[in-house]
């Protein structure tokens, strides 16, 4: 997997704080973006994300390169719909024999995973004979499988992103668009620390919403981005320590 930033709002704290500031102020935005310190902006944020006032937040985007990911994941992706997607066509691009994503929990059973293999190089073969046929490729596509790889491109907010990292990097999403979550996360949180200082799973910031599915970890966000899993165990965004 791999996934670049492309493009973001510059100063992006700064432009939302901008965004907020205005809603209460008698000058114009440009006069307020120019005037706010630091510390006001950071301040700022922190009150309009406590207080849930995220709609500013929309002011704020954030362009991805996103390559290496399944089908499968990207179809979780575009779920999120307060965004802007390209992704790589099926219909006009013809994939020789791309590669596949193949889950951890079936690699790591070598019977299983040469199962795998062999169903979706099948596809593959009748795919390609497809074509050969001179079926039209947004036809034979079809045969693909949900395993083989994709590449797009995702434009966000921060609000959306918040959105996503709360849903998705909880221990309820499945692996793969888990790790993704969590790559998008380590390159915005350098980008805008105070808006996503508490972006995660909704456990670190409070009761958790899964009710029976509930996985039982004990988590805590601490205020360098440590999440406390237990008293032998610590996170930081996804990442064992």
């Amino acid at each position: 997997m791999s996934v670049t930033l492309l493009a973001n709002t510059p100063n992006p704290e700064r432009v939302v704080a901008a965004a907020a500031r205005l809603c209460y102020a008698p000058v114009g935005a440009a006069d307020l973006i120019e005037g706010l310190t630091g510390e006001e902006v950071g301040k700022l944020l922190r009150t309009i994300l406590k207080s849930g006032h995220l709609s500013v937040c929309e002011h704020a985007t954030f362009t991805f390169a996103i390559e290496g990911i399944s089908r499968a994941c990207s179809h979780q992706l575009v779920r999120h719909r307060v965004a802007s997607y390209s992704q790589q066509s099926q219909r006009y691009v013809k994939l020789s024999k791309p590669p596949m994503i193949i889950p951890p929990e079936v690699e790591a059973r070598p019977e299983l995973a040469a199962e795998f293999i062999a169903a979706a190089e099948a596809a593959y073969a009748n795919y390609h004979s497809l074509l050969e046929a001179g079926v039209e490729a947004e036809d034979a596509r079809y045969l693909l499988p949900q395993a083989v790889e994709t590449k797009i491109v995702v434009t966000m907010n921060a609000r959306e992103l918040l959105h996503l990292f709360t849903l998705r990097t909880c221990e309820r999403a499945q692996w793969e668009i888990r790790a993704l979550a969590e790559e998008m996360l380590k390159l915005v949180l350098p980008l805008a620390p105070t808006i996503f200082a508490k972006a995660g799973p909704a456990c670190v910031r409070g009761r958790c919403p899964e009710g029976k599915f509930y996985c039982q970890k004990p988590r805590k966000l601490t205020s360098d981005g440590l999440i406390v899993v237990d008293e032998k165990t610590w996170v930081y965004r996804g990442q064992e320590v």
